[in-house]
């Protein structure tokens, strides 16, 4: 049996394309974000968990790949998606420009860097506010890596710029509770999140007031949805920063919830320095459209790359899911 049969052996003759975009700043600790593409009858689907992810976490990503490649997302609810600009662990300058050149009016602000010091924390969201202004929103991403009472303290010193919301401000189920008691900023939950499951857990653990949902590590839009409705607690739509074919069913997510009561992180394509389509999924006053993506021949040959091991590992991730 060959990889594309093992793939799907249904439709073992869908286009498959991978591709290698660089990223503006390093994020993850990559600087390349790489994935593959599929083409099936409902138009182009994305498959890139990152090279930490294993067959059977990455097996969730594939099915995500395949339903919009094969089956479509909902009808959608609204026609524009408001969004986020994301800004890294930059300097105060550097900042101030992603900010003015995003055109969002809601920021979230990347902190507790590992190496950096809380002061260039500080430094960065105070530039955030600066430019983008007194009526917007900020909210910060600690990405897990502060302790409750570091947690603690520098979401105190850090309101003080009208926090919006604090995301994953500390690792586990038992710190985000704690921290949810201890100061008055929301709480969202992003990395306890990442099995249908773990909404469920963080309500049953009162450990946050949003959770954050990504199409990819939930296995699609329609797997997502079914989760958001279970867990019965704000959502906020993310991206894994996929290429605009990824990007895509986040947005179908978003337009499919029932309520959307915060700006989403998906207007992450500023974080690239190309894309696979000619259009890209990039916001317009805030706000991204809702619409299917159409990879451009051209473009995607300036970033396609050998698609062999993408195969493979999509074939394993099928495997784990099937066994």
């Amino acid at each position: 049996m060959t990889a594309e049969e093992r793939l799907d052996p249904e439709r073992g003759s869908a286009e498959r394309r991978a591709f290698a975009i660089g990223l503006r700043n390093r994020f993850r600790g990559i600087t390349v974000r790489e994935g593959l593409l599929v083409r099936g009858p409902a138009g182009w689907g994305e498959f890139s968990p990152f090279a930490e992810y294993g067959p059977r976490e990455s097996s969730r990503w594939w099915a995500a790949c395949l339903e919009a490649a094969h089956q479509g997302w909902p009808e959608p609810l609204r026609e524009r998606i408001p969004v986020n600009v994301t800004v890294p662990a930059v300097g105060p300058e550097r900042a101030t420009e992603i900010v003015a050149s995003g055109g969002c009016a809601t920021a979230k602000v990347k902190v507790a860097e590992k190496g950096r010091d809380w002061r260039e924390d500080v430094d960065r969201v105070e530039a955030v506010r600066a430019a983008i202004g007194p009526e917007g929103r900020i909210r910060v991403d600690a990405n897990g890596a502060w302790d409750v009472d570091t947690a603690v303290r520098m979401i105190r010193e850090l309101d003080r710029f009208d926090l919006e919301y604090v995301e994953q401000p500390s690792a586990t189920l038992e710190e985000l509770g704690e921290v949810r008691r201890r100061v008055d900023v929301p709480v969202a939950a992003d990395e306890s999140i990442r099995r249908a499951e773990d909404p469920l857990r963080v309500r049953a653990a009162e450990a946050a007031d949003i959770v954050v949902l990504k199409v990819q590590p939930l296995g699609g839009v329609r797997a997502a949805l079914r989760v958001a409705e279970a867990c019965g607690l704000p959502v906020v739509v993310s991206s894994a920063v996929e290429s605009s074919v990824g990007l895509a069913a986040g947005v179908a997510l978003a337009a499919a919830l029932p309520e959307l009561p915060y700006a989403c992180g998906l207007a992450t394509m500023q974080m690239l320095t190309a894309d696979v389509a000619a259009e890209p999924l990039t916001p317009v006053d805030g706000y991204l459209p809702v619409r299917r993506v159409e990879v451009d021949e051209r473009s995607l040959e300036a970033v396609e790359i050998d698609a062999a091991p993408w195969l493979a590992r999509a074939a394993a991730a099928a495997e784990a899911a099937n066994a």
